[in-house]
């Protein structure tokens, strides 16, 4: 990666209010999100933030994992300003090769927009010997 983008797992760097602005206001799947809601989420997970040379956050993405096995990719997001430069594709790159350095054996996500980017990342649908089952609850913010 060149020196123009900086990707760190640092919650402290985080500008955890342009995340929680981004997220609940121009997602699909967030719409709405609290802030407490979205603090939360991101305490409880392994977030990555893309920085331009500024320092600025240009990208968001969260990775629910044990650290161990299993990992959740969520709440992928690239600044609308800043799309078209390829900075999704750094950043899964990234994010998928701190999963295999952590040894993890299944990472999932769920995308209604995005399964081309993915697929260039090994992801592709689930058709294995498992039953995959999951429950929703009532909408919570």
């Amino acid at each position: 990666m060149s020196d123009e983008y900086t990707i760190s797992s640092d919650p402290d760097r985080l500008d955890r209010e342009w995340i929680h602005k981004v997220i609940s206001t121009d997602t699909y799947w967030a719409m709405g999100r609290t802030r407490e809601r979205s603090d939360l989420a991101i305490d409880h997970s392994l977030p990555f933030g893309l920085y331009d040379a500024d320092g600025r956050q240009l990208a968001f993405a969260r990775l629910v994992t044990d650290h161990a096995y299993f990992g959740w990719l969520s709440d992928v997001y690239v600044d609308r300003e800043a799309r078209g430069r390829g900075l999704s594709k750094r950043l899964i790159a990234h994010i998928t090769a701190e999963a295999e350095r952590m040894g993890l054996k299944r990472v999932l996500l769920a995308t209604g927009d995005a399964q081309g980017l993915y697929r260039q990342f090994g992801f592709d649908e689930i058709d294995d010997d498992y039953s995959w089952m999951y429950r929703v609850w009532p909408a919570q913010p």
